[in-house]
């Protein structure tokens, strides 16, 4: 089953999520973030404060459908957090890499081997930033969380804590 849980910073996506995976045996966490600055590095501490033991920890911010299929053979829930930082990373690694990366993960996600958890931002909701890069990034994370919902299961909304159920395709 492939989950999608977006909403707006400090939502509760990524509780929401360690929430859903908690009676998962054997469970991996790939972090897309990098410790690029001190507030990166206390938000970072943060999240793996709050995750309770038994977590197996993987760093990935480019080549994220490579780590999830290695990490498949010895899990059977991955939680992803978050594609937004692995969007941002992907830009810095050039467009033909970002084509790419994108399109082995949609490949994966059409039969996953393995229950996969996603943690996006949804970042079209409020102005439209003045530059242009930031525009281009918006539609561009705005277009993948679409092709991720389409594949996903479950679509799980955010809202000051509060999870808005969007899709669920097992539902009868």
């Amino acid at each position: 089953m492939v989950t999608l849980i977006t909403g707006g910073a400090r939502s509760g996506k990524s509780r929401q999520a360690l929430k859903i995976a908690t009676s998962a045996k054997d469970k991996a966490f790939i972090a897309t973030a990098q410790p690029l600055d001190e507030e990166m590095s206390q938000r970072i501490s943060q999240h793996q404060a709050e995750r309770e033991a038994g977590w197996d920890l993987y760093e990935e911010s480019v080549k994220l459908a490579d780590c999830i299929e290695r990490v498949a053979q010895t899990h059977d829930l991955i939680l992803i957090d978050c594609l937004t930082l692995w969007l941002f990373h992907l830009g810095e690694a050039g467009e033909e890499t970002t084509k790419q990366e994108i399109s082995r993960l949609l490949t994966l996600l059409k039969k996953p081997s393995v229950d996969i958890i996603f943690v996006t931002n949804e970042i079209g909701l409020g102005l439209v930033p003045e530059a242009k890069e930031s525009r281009e990034f918006r539609d561009q994370m705005g277009f993948l969380n679409q092709q991720v919902a389409e594949l996903a299961d479950q679509v799980i909304f955010m809202v000051s804590g509060q999870p808005l159920i969007i899709k669920n395709s097992h539902e009868s």
